[in-house]
C-alpha cells in the first residue's frame, strides 16, 4: 500500500512530517515515540478524521479504513448494539465479545462501562469486517495485563484472517516487540527511524532512537 508524502501544520507551525511511504501487506506496524512526537496526529491523518495540509487522503483510492481512536467511546445503547455499529454479523461479534471476555456485557449499556471495559468494546466494534488499514491508537492502554494479552491476540488473530495492514501506535516497548513487525520511531513530529522490530528496538542507527529506547527501557 502506498501512502504519498504529508504535513500537518496548525497555525502555519508544522506538527507532522510524513514521507511517501509503503506499507506491506499483511503486516503489523508499530509507531512509537515520546508524547507530541506526532504518533496520534499520524494515525489520525490516515483514518481520515483530521485533514493534512494537502487537503486530499494521502492514502490510495478506495481504501477501506479501521480507525480506533485513542479515547474510546460507548453511545447510549447496550454493549452489544454498539459493536453491530461496526459489522453487522451477530456470530462474529459474540466470538470475538467472547474473545475479549465481555460477553457477559453484551446488554449492559456501552457509555456506563468501566474505561478498560469500554476499550475491550472498541476494538471488537473496530475489528467487525475486514479493512485493507486498520489504525489502532493506545488501543490497550486503559486495559489491565489479562485484557491486553487477550486484545492482542485477538488484533493477531484479525491480521491472520484479513491479511490487511495494521497501524499500532502504542507506549509500550514490549508491546511493539510482541506484534510488530516493523517499527516506526517518530520523534518532533518527523518519522525518524523505521525498519525490522528486531532492528530498531535492538540496534537503532539513530541517537535519537538509542536516547528514547534506554530512557523508556527497550
Amino acid at each position: 500500500m502506498e501512502v504519498r508524502a504529508f504535513s500537518k501544520s496548525y497555525d502555519q507551525n508544522p506538527v507532522l512530517r510524513f514521507p511517501a511511504f509503503s506499507f506491506e501487506k499483511g503486516a503489523v506496524y508499530a509507531v512509537i515515540g515520546a508524547n507530541g512526537s506526532g504518533k496520534s496526529t499520524f494515525a489520525r491523518v490516515l483514518a481520515g478524521a483530521l485533514f493534512c495540509d494537502q487537503k486530499s487522503s494521502p492514502l490510495p483510492a478506495g481504501c477501506k479504513v479501521g480507525y480506533m481512536p485513542q479515547k474510546s467511546y460507548g453511545f447510549r445503547m447496550s454493549v452489544e448494539k454498539n459493536i453491530l455499529l461496526g459489522g453487522k454479523d451477530r456470530q462474529r461479534a459474540r466470538q470475538m465479545m467472547e474473545g475479549l471476555a465481555i460477553t457477559h456485557l453484551a446488554e449492559r449499556r456501552a457509555d456506563r462501562l468501566s474505561g478498560g471495559e469500554t476499550a475491550r468494546m472498541a476494538l471488537v466494534r473496530t475489528l467487525m469486517k475486514p479493512y485493507d488499514l486498520v489504525l489502532l491508537d493506545e488501543p490497550t492502554a486503559a486495559m489491565d495485563i489479562a485484557s491486553a494479552a487477550l486484545a492482542e491476540n485477538c488484533i493477531l488473530d484479525y491480521r491472520r484472517e484479513t491479511g490487511g495492514v495494521m497501524v499500532i501506535v502504542t507506549h509500550s516497548l514490549k508491546q511493539a516487540r510482541r506484534l510488530g513487525d516493523q517499527v516506526l520511531f517518530f520523534h518532533q513530529g518527523n518519522l525518524l527511524e523505521w525498519g525490522p522490530s528486531a532492528q530498531v528496538l535492538e540496534q537503532p542507527e539513530q541517537e535519537e532512537t538509542r536516547r528514547f529506547l534506554e530512557f523508556y527501557g527497550a
